[in-house]
């Protein structure tokens, strides 16, 4: 039986679902395939896990212009070396796991495990397929570290391609087949019946809001966002979802209340019901991480962009901008303003919808799977 191991690392929450992704969709469609996710940070040490988890997430949360340099700096120069030279070190660590598994084949959604695998490879300590699956919408050379020794790439967009390309990866290695996401978006769902769930009326346009994100960021600035939409848009409906962020949850209800909206305006925390809501949806205001994005395409939505994490998101937000598919709120506009003159073009939504098709990867996931285990 051909074994896989899925290998991703706990900064930020897509890359661990494109690890579930993928490993869903083996064990559902390839069943002489034994797969295996594993933590590669956890497993190679807890306490270097847990500290650089911490760490990434107190840059996010409290200071993240300074998290936006370490990602920026940390594509040459000292900090490139650093986090190079200690992905050598972990390897020893992941060398006695791989040993011990003897994988055929590595997929990897995070480029520490890239490296690790790559410089094991290159070693010859370690013989099996390297795919790696990048899960952004803009390349970091982190990520291709190693690449010689990389049998695969897989990447969002056609300009990602390039740019790989371009640093010198071989073109057959790399596929643009879009960010894995659930084969749920794919569904065709009762619309009638998810209204009627969330108690919406099927007369009314309803606006998809993410306002919790991983770290609960700029909170202030979300619920200014919100109250526009709330007072912007009053022939439309609103879904809130706070996800597991409980003061996110209580200022969407204090201003829901003070606005006198609640025929209106729905109020989640976390909820598994994305697909379903998406489906009924005419647009998503969002911070724009990988996987979110990934979903809204998929789903055909024109996207607001609020809060991104300097780094990784803004380059997310700036390629959706190019790309004609989202606005991004910047810090410095009036969010009257952009909602308002979004809203009143119908011909500029509808065209921000029609070129989600464009970029939408609708069968990802299949398609990454397929390329690696039938070749």
């Amino acid at each position: 039986m051909k074994k896989v191991i899925i290998f991703y690392a706990s900064y930020g929450g897509g890359h661990l679902s494109a690890a579930k992704s993928i490993s869903q969709y083996i064990e559902k469609n390839f069943p002489l395939i034994n797969v295996e996710m594993i933590d590669c940070m956890k497993y190679v040490s807890r306490h270097i896990e847990k500290m650089t988890t911490a760490a990434y997430r107190e840059m996010a949360k409290k200071v993240p212009k300074l998290w936006g340099r370490v990602y920026s700096d940390s594509q040459k120069g000292v900090l490139s070396r650093i986090s190079k030279d200690g992905n050598k070190l972990m390897s020893k660590k992941l060398k006695k796991l791989l040993e011990e598994k003897n994988p055929d084949v590595v997929i990897s959604t995070h480029p520490f495990s890239s490296q690790m695998v790559s410089y094991l490879k290159r070693k010859k300590k370690l013989n099996c397929i390297l795919a790696t699956i990048m899960t952004d919408f803009a390349i970091h050379k982190q990520w291709l570290i190693g690449h010689e020794y990389t049998d695969f790439f897989f990447v969002s967009n056609d300009t990602m391609k390039q740019d790989i390309i371009n640093y010198g990866v071989s073109e057959s290695k790399v596929f643009v087949t879009g960010i894995p996401m659930s084969d749920r978006f794919a569904e065709n769902f009762d619309r009638e019946k998810i209204y009627a769930n969330f108690k919406l009326s099927p007369e009314k346009k309803v606006i998809l809001f993410f306002g919790g994100g991983e770290f609960g960021l700029g909170k202030d600035r979300t619920v200014q966002v919100l109250k526009s939409l709330i007072e912007n848009l009053p022939n439309y409906q609103i879904v809130a979802v706070s996800g597991k962020n409980i003061k996110m949850k209580e200022a969407f209800e204090q201003l829901v209340f003070s606005c006198n909206a609640q025929n209106r305006v729905v109020i989640l925390g976390f909820t598994d019901k994305v697909p379903e809501l998406m489906s009924i949806s005419c647009a998503v205001v969002t911070k724009p991480g990988g996987l979110t994005t990934t979903e809204s395409l998929a789903s055909g939505l024109p996207m607001i962009i609020i809060n991104p994490i300097p780094g990784q998101e803004e380059e997310n937000a700036d390629f959706l901008e190019k790309n004609g598919v989202g606005v991004w709120i910047r810090k410095n506009d009036d969010p009257d303003v952009v909602i308002s003159n979004l809203f009143e073009d119908s011909e500029r939504l509808n065209l921000m919808g029609e070129n989600t098709k464009k970029l939408c990867k609708i069968n990802s996931t299949k398609d990454i799977c397929e390329i690696v285990l039938e070749n």
